[in-house]
């Protein structure tokens, strides 16, 4: 089964040993935004993407699924 958005960033946070408010800090956006991110209620716009990637070092494909 494939991981979703919401999954993989969820991983890559964790990975990462921060929580919801330090990555939402990093990436100037809400923590709610995060949390909706990881629970699927949300999808990020193509500028939050780009931060995403840019923060954990991984492709936008990565990051939604389309490459492992």
């Amino acid at each position: 089964m494939q991981n979703t958005f919401g999954q993989i960033l969820r991983e890559l946070r964790l990975e990462k040993e921060i929580g919801q408010e330090q990555l939402a800090s990093e990436i100037h956006v809400s923590k709610g935004i995060i949390s909706l991110w990881e629970n699927g209620l949300r999808e990020p716009v193509m500028s939050n993407l780009i931060a995403l990637a840019d923060y954990f070092g991984v492709t936008i494909d990565y990051l939604t699924g389309r490459e492992s």
